[in-house]
């Protein structure tokens, strides 16, 4: 680990935003570099190139990246508890937390859908958590905690504690409805929340394949919604997809090749 860029993230945070804020400074670097550096790895890999690594398989098992992700979180979370550092050590930790994170979410759909769709289009809501959370980590380097307009210190405990449990269930709804900005912002924005949570859900969601299945007038107003949202603003978004993270379609394959659909390491 480069200890000159944790310097440097050490002193942004502590003169920028404040060492209060340091720490999540330092998460979100460590977040979207790993992210940056997974997806250059798992391309090299999916492009066969011989001089970079290949697939972790011992056994045949392919360990995915995500393993390694939810083993950094564990230890690093564990030490941050047992030892309660501060200063530049916790902000080490929240660094690697970061990156233990970026891996976890760099494989988000996999662990959604319950198969490997890092190179379908599916996979593309992984891009989408990625960039989620590094936007949820800025909007709170730059507004502060959630809940926009709160006047904490006015506002009873009861009351905070009630408008944040009720804007958090919006905010999973929205989530669950495939609307991952509109879910993730609304829990700083709780306007955003509510409104995703009301309105019809994406047709590839988790809600939708659930309540929209028996519901066909439903779901075909639902497609009709995905078809007028992928306009201009979705071919932009594909692109800066395909720019950062690779196209989701599938290269050729044929009898003994690999499978495509994996996802790298």
């Amino acid at each position: 680990m480069d200890v000159t860029l944790l310097l440097a993230i050490r002193a942004l945070g502590d003169h920028a935003f404040g060492q209060t804020r340091a720490e999540l400074l330092g998460f979100t670097a460590g977040l979207l570099l790993t992210f940056l550096l997974v997806r250059v790895n798992t391309r090299l890999i999916r492009a066969q190139v011989s001089w970079w690594f290949h697939d972790i398989t011992p056994g045949g098992t392919h360990i995915h990246h995500m393993v390694f992700g939810v083993i950094i979180m564990v230890v690093t979370g564990a030490l941050t508890f047992a030892l309660a550092p501060a200063g530049l050590t916790l902000q080490v930790l929240a660094f690697v937390f970061g990156a233990g994170t970026a891996l976890t979410l760099d494989e988000f759909a996999l662990i959604l859908h319950l198969e490997d769709v890092y190179w379908l289009e599916e996979g593309r809501i992984s891009v989408d958590a990625v960039v989620v959370v590094t936007a949820a980590g800025a909007l709170s380097l730059l507004t502060g905690p959630p809940l926009v307009g709160a006047d904490l210190g006015r506002s009873s405990i009861w009351w905070l504690t009630t408008v944040a449990l009720v804007n958090l269930t919006f905010a999973v709804i929205s989530i669950v409805k495939g609307k991952l900005w509109t879910g993730f912002v609304g829990i700083w924005v709780p306007v955003l929340a509510f409104f995703g949570a009301v309105r019809l859900a994406r047709p590839n969601s988790p809600w939708a394949r659930a309540r929209y299945a028996a519901r066909p007038k439903t779901m075909a107003r639902a497609r009709a919604r995905e078809d007028r949202r992928r306009g201009r603003a979705g071919r932009f978004r594909d692109w800066f997809y395909d720019l950062i993270a690779g196209k989701p379609s599938l290269p050729p394959f044929g009898p003994g090749a690999d499978d495509p659909k994996d996802g790298g390491d």
